[in-house]
């Protein structure tokens, strides 16, 4: 993920949007690393749900905080098993959810949006959020799938391109 590792260094994308994600990508281009965790980096690299997930949190929080909430999620849960998350009892989850630090700061709410779309992971896709993806659809596609899920509205879905490419997931240069 870093520029500095031995990983393929991953080809810069224009973008004009601000805010957390765009300074997220300025860091990419000026220190190799989106969240400031190349530990948090590599994570997200790996973990499709975690991706997806930290882009659902994206959202009145700084972009950076957001992403590394799934990691909390997992520490905290031992897993991001989407099924297990949607079949959790909502207020057991969100007593997990709330521990400090919080996974986020409207609590009640992204968990809710959680659990919500973690049931539609795991049963549209095969409780493994890469499968919105990893099929060979083209962009248009992945963002209405992505549009589809509770908490995700258009501009929020406009952004998984630039997640999924610079995560590794998707090359869109």
């Amino acid at each position: 993920m870093s520029k500095s590792s031995s990983a393929k260094p991953i080809a810069l994308l224009e973008y004009t949007m601000e805010g957390g994600l765009a300074r997220m990508l300025d860091r990419y281009r000026d220190e190799g690393t989106l969240t400031g965790d190349l530990a948090a980096d590599a994570y997200l690299s790996k973990n499709a749900n975690g991706l997806l997930l930290g882009l659902l949190y994206d959202q009145r929080v700084r972009a950076e905080y957001a992403f590394t909430g799934p990691i909390r999620l997992q520490d905290r849960l031992g897993h991001l098993d989407m099924a297990k998350i949607a079949a959790m009892e909502s207020e057991r989850f969100k007593v997990e959810f709330a521990k400090q630090p919080a996974v986020h700061r409207f609590t009640n709410k992204m968990a809710d949006n959680t659990q919500a779309v973690a049931e539609i992971i795991a049963r549209d896709y095969g409780g493994n959020a890469a499968n919105m993806w990893n099929d060979g659809a083209d962009f248009d596609v992945i963002q209405k799938r992505v549009q589809a899920l509770p908490g995700f509205g258009k501009a929020k879905a406009m952004k998984m391109r630039y997640v999924l490419h610079y995560f590794g997931y998707r090359d869109f240069s």
